[in-house]
């Protein structure tokens, strides 16, 4: 177990703990499932850079209902480069539907605001010409789009979006032919020459919705 890993178990069995200790006695799947949530998302659900868990408030419910199911049914994080997404699987697998739904309404109350920018040496000039093959699925604003199954990208953490692109890139995530979307994505990823066009990318959805 590396120091990354030793330190998101402390943060979950904590969190946990003062929960449950909050809680006696609760110990319904939605209600521990909420406490896992807050631990790595955030209490107000921005996300978390430390262990790379992205903001959820204001996500679409149609796009986090299919995460987590991905998740629970092994189809994602189950790459062992994929080391967040191997931290979430977990979490994720002993959800029934019904929690999914519960978390999805819950995960809605929050109140929706644009990520912090973190990515600031990237060309956003030259992102945005690399930019018009992915708004042919997430919209010129990255305002998203469910009929191609495409989530809003405008106001997510840049540093998960950037991280996102290599793992697609890299095929650590997508690579299970269940996840069909993601096994999509992980071929457009393919058109990206390096890191650097990535940065760019990020930089210019940076610019929407500010």
């Amino acid at each position: 177990m590396n120091k990354r890993q030793a330190g998101f178990w402390f943060s979950l069995a904590l969190g946990t703990a003062l929960s449950l200790s909050a809680q006696a006695a609760t110990v319904d799947g939605v209600e521990v499932s909420d406490r896992f949530c807050l631990t790595c998302h955030g209490t107000d659900g921005q996300g978390n850079q430390g262990i790379d868990a992205p903001r959820l408030a204001g996500m679409e419910p149609w796009y986090l209902k299919r995460q987590l199911e991905l998740f629970r049914d092994g189809h994602r994080g189950t790459h062992p480069e994929d080391i967040p997404g191997q931290e979430m699987q977990p979490m994720a697998a002993i959800l029934s539907d019904d929690s999914i739904t519960d978390i999805i309404d819950w995960v809605g109350t929050w109140e929706y605001e644009p990520a912090e920018i973190t990515i600031t040496d990237g060309d956003a000039e030259r992102g945005r010409q690399l930019y018009q093959t992915c708004a042919a699925c997430h919209g010129a604003q990255g305002e998203g789009n469910e009929a191609m199954n495409a989530p809003a990208l405008a106001g997510q953490n840049d540093w998960y979006l950037m991280n996102q692109l290599v793992n697609f890139k890299e095929g650590y995530r997508g690579y299970d032919a269940q996840d069909r979307y993601g096994t999509q994505m992980g071929m457009m990823a393919q058109g990206i020459r390096d890191e650097a066009a990535m940065k760019d990318i990020v930089s210019y959805i940076n610019t929407f919705g500010r």
